[in-house]
């Protein structure tokens, strides 16, 4: 199969490397410097530095010589650079299947990564979305990870998750396509959240209880959105929410572990140099939740110390000295 990976970030030079095992894999860039840097490195200096190109992974910063003879698009860019590529890609008239593995809402619009790609591509375009508990170092070595891939159209996901399926890089398939996005997106402030309790020396104990009750917020979003509670408790649910707030390498968490130290936002997200997608996310999180009169209060606390000011010690004081109440 011949797979054009648009986006030479970490993770979609990480899935690059992995796939490019099992298919012909060309790895897209619009930036010509970064074009030079991995060539002339073999590997990808600035983002996933130390894992070497597999000798068939082609490199590409021209668009149509990616997408020529394309069975399938994989578009790996961050949630705010999918609709300039969408575009791009609907121009070129390929009509080629589109998977994507961006994980928010699109800043100021709040829309999830298939909306944008409806708009953009038509609500008929074959597609579907690729999630799941994952960090890229981890794909790049080839260590055991799963996926789930949803799509609509659940012969397209089946097929895909297929095709992208291996021993080391399970692919389940999945028609909660609102579900999965959800998860995925919703689990980056949540991530934060963890880093703030963790970085305060609140314990494991405090962590669990985030972690569950921030799994209660993904839910309740979702459920009004239009997911499935069981996509919830799984992969791209339960899954990638435990993996992100506990991981080292999330981050997101290390957002929220930095901002417990003292540091300003600005440069924390300075000296990360990657996409953190929870502080992009995190305010259309809350506007949906407020729109659609979903109870989201570690989310709203969150965005107090994002955007707000709010010292993470009384954000998190606040949270602890709201009324008890059911569980649910």
């Amino acid at each position: 199969m011949k797979i054009a990976v648009l986006g030479a970030g970490a993770w979609g030079t990480a899935l690059a490397i992995n796939l490019s095992a099992r298919h012909e894999v060309r790895l897209w860039t619009r930036d010509p410097a970064q074009i030079v840097e991995m060539s002339e490195a073999r590997c990808n200096p600035r983002y996933l530095p130390g894992f070497a190109f597999p000798d068939e992974l082609r490199l590409e910063n021209r668009l149509d010589g990616a997408l020529d003879q394309a069975s399938l698009i994989l578009a790996v860019v961050p949630t705010a650079g999918l609709r300039p590529v969408l575009r791009q890609i609907a121009g070129s008239g390929a009509g080629i299947p589109l998977v994507w593995a961006c994980k928010g809402f699109e800043a100021g619009t709040a829309r999830l990564p298939h909306q944008v790609v409806a708009e953009e591509l038509g609500g008929q375009a074959l597609c579907g979305v690729l999630s799941g508990p994952s960090f890229a170092q981890e794909v790049a070595k080839g260590l055991p990870t799963a996926l789930t891939l949803a799509s609509r159209d659940e012969d397209f996901a089946h097929a895909m998750a297929l095709e992208l399926h291996s021993a080391r890089l399970r692919v389940y398939s999945s028609n909660d396509v609102v579900g999965v996005e959800v998860g995925g997106a919703v689990k980056n402030v949540m991530a934060i959240a963890a880093g703030i309790s963790d970085g305060m020396g609140y314990g494991y104990n405090a962590r669990a209880a985030l972690i569950t009750r921030g799994l209660a917020e993904i839910g309740r979003l979702g459920a009004a959105m239009g997911g499935c509670s069981e996509t919830f408790m799984g992969l791209t649910g339960a899954g990638d929410l435990i993996l992100t707030c506990t991981g080292d390498l999330s981050r997101n968490r290390t957002v929220g572990l930095r901002l417990a130290q003292g540091q300003k936002l600005d440069a924390i997200l300075r000296d990360l140099g990657h996409i953190a997608e929870g502080v992009n996310s995190a305010r259309e999180v809350l506007r949906l939740a407020e729109n659609l009169s979903v109870d989201m209060p570690i989310t709203q606390a969150v965005c107090r110390v994002l955007f707000d000011g709010m010292a993470p010690g009384k954000a998190v004081e606040a949270l602890l000295n709201r009324e008890p109440k059911a569980e649910n």
